[in-house]
């Protein structure tokens, strides 16, 4: 198998050979050996379904997709890759979302870059399938490198296939959102979302070092330096991105479930205000500005959409607390008929930020300021505009 080659190739897509340190990690490591299996997005039988790839199969395939600039979905609720069977399909329903995977490089690069990487740096870094944590390696050399994830299987097979390719940093089971193994570290970047930036990080980081995450169910990609308070300062960095939120043990706790009865509600009931909406439909968690901006003003809101055999469109929106909309328009550019109830109007809500965007041409979550206290709050602030992440 000449992976050599294909890496070589990802590597000249990705980055620019003169200019960056990132060619040589990236040129050098095996990133089949952290992903011998991944699922896939496919249709079988009429349905959606996640499907085994299996590397070892169809060789060819494998050198493809692994060196391709693409993220390949590891473990699909509890069931990982490796150990399913060859040919074994999961049904995609609300109870089987992603729960690990290996991240496109080009993304685990803008991570790294926001990190202002310096060669001695110790670095702290998420685990998934270990490819991230090779390339830190690669760069750093393994003994400045802590890789942690929740899962001890993957922190065992990521050790072993780090070992395969050379490399022994620290890799240790952990919950992210707690302690984190002994530090100090200069940077801590994170390739999972957190619902706040952890107490543990802000401890855990040398003065003056850096963290650089993403918020849950947002685009954001936050950068922060730590300071003499123990808090930090930074800013909202210009590219957006999207993982996978963090989990606590071997599945995500499902505070909304599939069915629950506000979404029964929402596909039928006229509600408390029937209006026709200012724009075209939009699927927010389509979009990177709008989506980040709603879930800071309104977070926990659970988007679903239908198209019908007619081309008529419904997006819906469904909060726990009883709150409903649904929106619908037979085509892309009509005016949509909005159905909202429960305690609050989260259409309006996101037609008032949608407004805002309009006039304004922007959100202020491009480029805003960020603070974190030294007991985690975070504030994004911007052109007198503020919220607060806690």
């Amino acid at each position: 198998m000449d992976w050599e080659s294909a890496a070589q190739r990802l590597a000249a897509r990705t980055v620019i050979r003169t200019e960056s340190r990132w060619y040589q990690p990236l040129a050098t490591t095996p990133r089949h050996l952290f992903v011998p299996r991944w699922w896939d997005k496919t249709t079988s039988g009429g349905g959606p379904v996640w499907e085994l790839r299996d590397g070892a199969s169809d060789p060819a395939a494998w050198l493809r997709d692994v060196y391709a600039d693409t993220t390949l979905v590891t473990r699909v609720g509890s069931h990982h890759a490796d150990h399913a069977q060859v040919g074994q399909t999961l049904a995609r329903s609300g109870e089987r979302r992603p729960t690990s995977s290996s991240t496109l490089p080009a993304l685990m690069l803008t991570m790294y870059r926001a990190a202002f990487i310096t060669d001695t740096s110790r670095l702290l870094v998420t685990c998934g399938s270990g490819y991230g944590t090779a390339l830190a390696c690669a760069r750093l050399g393994a003994e400045r490198v802590t890789s942690v994830d929740v899962d001890p299987y993957l922190v065992k097979a990521a050790r072993e296939r780090l070992a395969e390719a050379g490399h022994h940093p620290r890799v240790e089971v952990c919950d992210l959102t707690g302690n984190l193994p002994e530090g100090p570290y200069d940077r801590i970047v994170s390739t999972v979302s957190v619902p706040a930036v952890p107490v543990s990080w802000l401890k855990a980081l040398a003065p003056g070092g850096r963290l650089v995450t993403t918020i849950a169910n947002t685009g954001l990609i936050i950068v922060a330096d730590k300071n003499g308070d123990g808090g930090a300062t930074g800013y909202i960095a210009p590219e957006s991105a999207g993982f996978m939120v963090t989990r606590h043990g071997d599945d995500y706790d499902d505070t909304f479930p599939e069915n629950p009865p506000v979404w029964q509600t929402a596909q039928h009931a006229e509600g408390e205000s029937t209006t026709t909406g200012r724009y075209p439909l939009v699927y927010v968690p389509d979009t990177w500005d709008v989506r980040s901006t709603l879930e800071l003003l309104a977070p926990g809101i659970d988007h679903r959409q239908h198209t019908a055999g007619d081309g008529t469109r419904t997006v819906y929106m469904l909060h726990a607390d009883g709150s409903w909309a649904r929106a619908t328009a037979p085509g892309r550019w009509d005016s949509p008929t909005v159905h909202q109830g429960g305690p609050r109007r989260l259409w309006d809500e996101l037609d008032r930020i949608r407004t805002w965007l309009a006039m304004d041409g922007d959100l202020p979550v491009r480029g805003a300021a960020v603070t974190i206290t030294a007991d985690g709050v975070t504030t994004v602030s911007r052109s007198g505009w503020s919220a607060t992440i806690d």
